[in-house]
């Protein structure tokens, strides 16, 4: 199974499919303001004339079916209810045979990620990897089958595959989907009605739910727990979800897509102290060391890399061993790029970030794969994206464009030609016509420059985060 972020546009969409050679996409006509069927016909106009399971695509070499939601027909592809008849018994006999033939440790799924070289990269999961994540998710929660959890996050993610899903298929729990994408009355709504007993979200997600104007007016009494992740989770936003939402077992989770995802997770029953100010202690059969810039491990307390080893590393970067060779090393070591500080009860502290990495409402988006994108505009000679604080999502985006001589542009002009082609949340906000970028002796853009500059100028603060 290949993840596609349903955010993703023509060119992205493009590159996901290629990379991982896939031979089946599955799609919904529409969603929001994107028009599924429109981009896919752009890419393989071929499908008008094709026939259903043969096409021959030249954007898309390895595409054999289209296989659309609904009703209504479109040529080319496939209707995915003609996919639930019956199977004949021949067919039930191969899925046998498959099933004995696949190991444990085989690939199941790819998830794109952001990557820092401007491509995003297909971390690969294999069954092991997924299944005991969700399985450790699910017990740091204390699932059981009289849970009820409600998942409002995307399905895309790991945050919803795993420690949504596949966390309640580990535990008999009940699986509560408010909604086609989030949306704060939906969800609470869902919460009150199914009597949720759990419920996921990232930062953003519950700030928009406890500031909603009708929030008091829906009984959250069942509430019991849940996981707020995907992006630093300010204390205060924190503090009311136990007290407001009455999710007073409510945990704390950190990884990232190459680690299936969780390495570290708050229990149920830590001081809330703990759970407002770290991200918990380490996950069973996993090992994590701090070390400095040399490799070497740091004291408990000091600050360094964060390095995961265990089950939950990816197998790799699919279809690309450079990149997997410079993530993970021969002694197993997945390098996260974050730097993290480790107590003596073994709590961790995310202190920063190596990677120049900016996450938005719970989205990690490198800045190099915007750049990527603006530098094809043919008005840009160089461009530099920075994260902006943003009291909403977290961060937001910012780039610093210089424009070939005897060029004009204007905000507008740039954000058009993103429109479409990459992801909304990769748009920038700000977008700043400059001469020059701010440089070391060496040559080196000094990006905390920009920064400090555009927050100085909007009168931006850091949000305080836990």
């Amino acid at each position: 199974m290949v993840n596609i972020n349903p955010a993703y546009r023509r060119a992205e969409l493009e590159y996901a499919l290629n990379k991982a050679g896939c031979r089946a996409v599955i799609l919904a006509p529409e969603f929001k303001t994107s028009n599924y069927l429109e981009m896919i016909g752009d890419l393989a106009p071929e499908l008008a004339h094709a026939a259903v399971g043969s096409l021959k695509a030249v954007r898309l070499p390895a595409l054999e079916y289209v296989i659309r939601m609904g009703t209504a027909q479109t040529p080319g592809m496939l209707n995915f209810d003609e996919l639930l008849g019956n199977p004949s018994a021949a067919e039930i006999e191969a899925l046998e045979m498959l099933g004995e033939r696949l190991q444990f440790d085989d690939a199941i799924n790819i998830q794109f990620t952001s990557g820092t070289t401007g491509a995003p990269k297909g971390a690969t999961l294999s069954h092991h990897n997924i299944l005991n994540n969700g399985y450790f998710v699910g017990e740091a929660m204390r699932l059981t089958e009289n849970d009820r959890l409600c998942i409002p996050v995307p399905l895309y993610h790991c945050f919803g595959m795993v420690l949504g899903n596949m966390a309640c298929l580990t535990h008999g729990t009940t699986m509560v989907y408010p909604a086609e994408g989030f949306d704060p009355l939906a969800t609470l709504r869902t919460v009150a009605a199914e009597r949720c007993t759990g419920l996921h979200g990232v930062p953003t997600m519950f700030i928009a739910m406890l500031d909603h104007p009708d929030f008091a007016s829906h009984d959250l009494s069942t509430l019991r727990t849940g996981i707020m992740a995907g992006s630093p989770c300010p204390v205060e936003v924190m503090k009311r979800v136990v007290s407001q939402m009455n999710m007073r077992e409510v945990t704390i989770a950190y990884g990232m897509t190459e680690t299936s995802p969780v390495s570290f997770q708050s229990s149920t029953d830590d001081p809330l102290e703990k759970r407002v100010s770290t991200v918990g202690r380490i996950h069973p059969h996993v090992e994590v060391k701090i070390v400095d810039d040399n490799g070497r491990i740091v004291a408990r307390g000091q600050p360094g890399e964060l390095l995961t080893r265990g089950y939950s590393v990816m197998l790799g970067y699919w279809d690309d061993e450079e990149k997997t060779r410079a993530a993970v090393n021969t002694a197993g070591w997945m390098h996260t790029g974050d730097m993290a500080v480790i107590d003596e009860q073994g709590y961790c502290n995310i202190v920063g970030r190596i990677k120049d990495m900016i996450i938005r409402g719970g989205e990690n988006i490198y800045p190099r794969e915007v750049e990527e994108y603006l530098f094809r505009h043919p008005k840009v000679q160089d461009v530099q994206v920075v994260g902006l604080p943003d009291k909403k999502y977290g961060e937001e985006l910012c780039a610093w464009i210089v424009l070939r001589e005897g060029q004009k542009a204007t905000e507008a002009e740039i954000r058009a030609f993103c429109d479409g082609q990459i992801a909304h949340y990769k748009i920038p906000k700000y977008i700043r016509f400059v001469e020059s970028f701010p440089m070391t002796v060496t040559g080196k853009v000094q990006k905390y420059l920009i920064r400090q500059k555009m927050k100085d100028e909007l009168a931006l603060e850091e949000a305080k985060t836990a």
